[in-house]
């Protein structure tokens, strides 16, 4: 996936995976109760500060903070753009 967003510095762009929309017993979860997702794959990577590469790399999938980041869209898309320090694990 290409994306025209290049991040700076220690930023990460991340399409969030979509919430979920059935319990694990089938209930149907309505859109007003749906809990913002904490996974994401991440597509678009900035440089990394200097003498602090960054660990993640496009493609990879990882676990963030319910809150962390800025949404933005893109040619219609959603994304979140956080700094690499927002992301807990790479999963």
């Amino acid at each position: 996936m290409s994306v025209n967003v290049k991040p700076l510095a220690d930023r990460v762009l991340i399409e969030a995976a979509p919430a979920e929309e059935k319990t694990a017993f089938g209930i149907i979860i309505p859109d007003t109760a749906k809990e913002k997702p904490q996974k994401g794959i991440v597509v678009a990577v900035g440089p990394g500060k200097k003498d602090e590469p960054l660990l993640v790399k496009v493609g990879d999938s990882v676990l963030y903070g319910k809150y962390a980041g800025t949404e933005i869209t893109v040619e219609g898309k959603e994304y979140l753009i956080m700094r690499e320090s927002d992301i807990y694990a790479i999963v």
